[in-house]
């Protein structure tokens, strides 16, 4: 009798479950539930206006995507909840909310409906930025030296400066949370009645070292005396390893969902670390780009290695025995839209329709008629900031050499080249700090449906590019994950090895090309240097006039 796993995978503005066939990863059944508040930001549901750069959830709609997405792949497959072993979650991260001791979202609560800090802070709240700057000074000053294992500076995305940003602007919401909790570990709470804290999110986004643990008293209190305890107050949990399970499905979820009572539960997973085994990475050397509205960069190094700008070095982050790093893009796909949304013509619009074609697919193919350089457009792709390699948020997106004569097609070929010169600085900051990025893989909506985006991708980090053979990689990886809590399989590597999928398809790069990019890589990378490492600040003063603007009023 086959035997299944089940992966849920939260992303941006959507959730959704991947039934497998835990022999050989077949993909049963999936099912997606768009979010019905999708990203609130500028007000709450009861119209409350919301201040820039932020971006926040509501947990409903990740109990939603449980009820509604688990009972249709079992519905739809018409498996035996009985032969399903295990469950996967991974999520968006860093992705927090304030909780109860019970793990109930204060922005449930009557009295913290209105209050924008009760809500969940997705990955891209942005609003924190001057905590994560002040944090960054305080943490130099002080020498503290894993500071270093974070390229340098902690993100505004990531939790103590998004938490630190609630205490400072509504301490009443502070002191009202028992908990601080990322929403992956949340929705596993709510499947298991167990409250668990994972290692990828601890140690990736919340500081947490294997060996030494959160950073010292002394340091959160340099920060701000009422954070002094912060962990032992608001972060109160054991941490526990990727890989491990972390309970079993409640009678409440089960009649919830068509789940069998008791199913094996793993601990939850970051979205971009899960998918590394969903593609058969179990070793070093090996990028993996999950590209979507952002992209991560995820690669597993034998040693700890100290790289600037990267999102992280954690050991056992990603696979255990291995340390994992992490380094990411803020805007990809996410900046393509915007192109399509605000900067087409009717008469595009119009032409794509006829053609029956999506408008990404009608100006990439357009913009494949041209060669490297022929537009002499060059773009930036901050247009949400810079999470790698200068892990600045306050950066903003730019355009250079565009006349009367340009044409859609070739600004949107500028940001899809910027997207790819960002990954190739990456690249380029692992390999000259000692970690070795010899092959490159894809996975995400973009690699699997834009051949043109990955062809430009390859012929400008010269690389082979190896693309997923699943459509669902973080979802396949969280059912990997799910395969082993249940038994499947006595370890990660070998589920990978049975379950993992790769495409036959390989984009090499084109030497032509290549040589072409070199050239205008070599002026990105002067723009990168002069609007990004502080040669001219423009982007920040006139965020800043922005900013100012906005919040009066």
């Amino acid at each position: 009798m086959a035997k299944y796993a089940i992966g849920v995978d939260y992303g941006t503005l959507s959730g959704r479950a991947l039934l497998v066939n835990i022999e050989n990863g077949e993909e049963i059944e999936t099912s997606v539930y768009n979010y019905p508040h999708a990203v609130m930001d500028e007000t709450l549901p009861d119209g409350t206006r919301l201040g820039a750069d932020w971006a926040l959830q509501h947990p409903q709609d990740y109990l939603d995507v449980l009820r509604v997405t688990i009972s249709n792949v079992i519905q739809k497959s018409e498996v035996d909840p009985a032969d399903i072993i295990g469950v996967g979650v991974d999520f968006t991260a860093c992705t927090i909310l304030p909780v109860k001791k019970d793990g109930t979202p204060l922005c449930f609560l009557p009295e913290f409906k209105g209050e924008p800090n009760a809500y969940v802070k997705l990955w891209k709240h942005h609003a924190a930025q001057d905590k994560a700057n002040r944090l960054n000074e305080t943490a130099a000053k002080m020498g503290e030296e894993w500071l270093k294992l974070y390229g340098g500076k902690i993100s505004s995305e990531w939790l103590f400066p998004k938490v630190w940003q609630v205490l400072d602007e509504s301490p009443e919401i502070y002191d009202a949370a028992d908990y601080f909790i990322e929403a992956t570990d949340w929705v596993i709470w709510q499947i298991t009645g167990e409250q668990t804290r994972n290692s990828c999110t601890a140690g990736y986004k919340a500081i947490w070292n294997k060996k030494k643990g959160y950073p010292g008293e002394a340091f959160f209190e340099a920060l701000d005396p009422r954070m002094k305890n912060i962990v032992s107050t608001k972060l109160n949990c054991p941490i526990t390893s990727l890989g491990e399970k972390a309970g079993g499905v409640t009678a409440e979820m089960a009649a919830m969902t068509g789940l069998k009572e008791g199913t094996a539960v793993a601990v939850a997973n970051v979205d971009a670390h899960v998918c590394v085994p969903a593609v058969k990475i179990t070793g070093p050397g090996k990028m993996l780009a999950i590209m979507g509205t952002s992209t991560c960069h995820m690669l597993l190094g034998t040693e700890e290695r100290h790289v600037p700008g990267i999102c992280g070095c954690v050991e056992d982050g990603i696979l255990p025995g291995y340390f994992g790093y992490e380094a990411g893009q803020s805007c990809v796909g996410d900046h393509f839209a915007w192109f399509c949304e605000n900067c087409v013509s009717s008469e595009y619009l119009e032409a794509a329709r006829k053609e029956g074609k999506d408008i990404h697919v009608y100006l990439q193919e357009k913009m494949m008629e041209q060669k490297p350089g022929q537009s002499g457009l060059l773009a930036l792709d901050w247009w949400n900031g810079n999470r790698s390699v200068l892990v600045d948020v306050d950066l903003t997106g730019m355009m250079v050499g565009m006349t009367l004569l340009t044409k859609p097609e070739e600004m949107y070929r500028a940001l899809v080249e910027a997207t790819a010169y960002g990954t190739r600085k990456i690249i380029e900051s692992f390999e000259q700090n000692g970690v070795p990025v010899d092959e490159f893989y894809a996975a995400g909506g973009i690699a699997e449906k834009s051949p043109a985006v990955m062809q430009i991708y390859a012929d400008i980090i010269k690389k082979p590019i190896r693309i997923s053979g699943s459509a669902q990689g973080p979802a396949l990886g969280s059912a990997i994950f799910g395969a082993v809590v249940g038994g499947g399989y006595d370890s990660i590597f070998e589920a990978a090895e049975h379950m993992g999928k790769l495409n036959e398809k390989c984009y090499l790069p084109i030497e032509e090309n290549a040589r072409i990019y070199d050239e205008l890589y070599a002026e990105y990378d002067l723009l990168h240097k002069y609007f990004g490492e502080g040669s001219n600040d423009v982007m920040k003063r006139l965020k800043a006039i922005k900013n100012r603007t906005v919040n009066n009023g």
